[in-house]
């Protein structure tokens, strides 16, 4: 009998807003139990986009990830079950709670406070294949338990002037976590989102990654799609929204590359 491949605990990491990063964590998953893989996205945003992403009515969620982090409420009693309609496909769902979730751990000088991610997700690491972790735009307490958590990164960086803004920062906050705290921590993959083929500053920002990155950089690039804007506006991945549009093709590809690498 085949033994059942360890699940890896990926996340979408970038404290800069609007690179893509929440469409990155939504699309990915789905790509990844449409073809066959369990897999539990876990929403560490307050805003919750990637909860309302797939359909889920945040205002409906009677327990989310602030119960996980402060309440100590096991991960599975919150777990939503084949959300978007994709068998295989769980959420831990947040909620604009969580927002204060940082204020109340810092208070409380919580045990291990940068480790409850980590030890929550034990309880639920044998059911999945993958655990996609969305981690909020900043580098505060929250995204210090993402990363604690995590095996592999995923960093999306979008092909717009600044694109490295900030990513030195980003690295640094790695580093630290990896030498005290998870030295099993590494970048997966880095994922070029928003391309323009047409503009030559999007050319410019993907050689001076690639040059910065190497091979984590993923050789699928994220287009600029009105299709992939579109899709969390109506509770659904684009899988489901519109398969047939670039940006679907985009992230069934990246989901390959991802699942090549484990």
């Amino acid at each position: 009998m085949a033994k059942k491949q360890e699940c890896r605990i990926l996340a979408v990491v970038n404290q800069k807003g609007g690179v893509g990063k929440t469409t990155t964590a939504v699309n990915l998953c789905a790509y990844i139990a449409q073809a066959g893989r369990r897999v539990l996205l876990v929403d560490c945003d307050a805003q919750s986009n990637a909860t309302s992403g797939v359909g889920i009515d945040k205002a409906s969620v009677s327990s989310g990830l602030y119960d996980v982090l402060v309440e100590n409420v096991p991960i599975a009693d919150i777990v939503l079950k084949d959300v978007a309609g994709i068998k295989g496909f769980d959420m831990a769902p947040s909620t604009l709670d969580l927002s204060g979730a940082e204020m109340v751990l810092y208070s409380e000088q919580n045990f291990s406070r940068e480790s409850i991610l980590a030890r929550a997700l034990k309880g639920v690491r044998d059911q999945y294949d993958y655990i996609v972790i969305d981690a909020p735009p900043s580098l505060g307490l929250i995204t210090i338990n993402v990363l604690t958590a995590a095996q592999g990164l995923v960093i999306p960086i979008q092909c717009e002037y600044y694109a490295l803004e900030g990513i030195s920062q980003l690295l640094g906050v790695i580093e630290r976590i990896q030498e005290r705290l998870n030295p099993s921590l590494q970048i997966d993959l880095v994922v070029l989102t928003m391309q323009d083929y047409r503009t030559n500053l999007s050319q410019q920002v993907i050689a001076d990654v690639r040059e910065f990155f190497g091979d984590k950089v993923a050789n699928t690039l994220i287009p600029r799609n009105v299709r992939l804007s579109e899709a969390p506006s109506f509770g659904q991945p684009i899988s489901i929204y519109d398969p047939k549009s670039k940006g679907a093709g985009a992230y069934m590809q990246l989901a390959q590359e991802v699942m090549a690498r484990k």
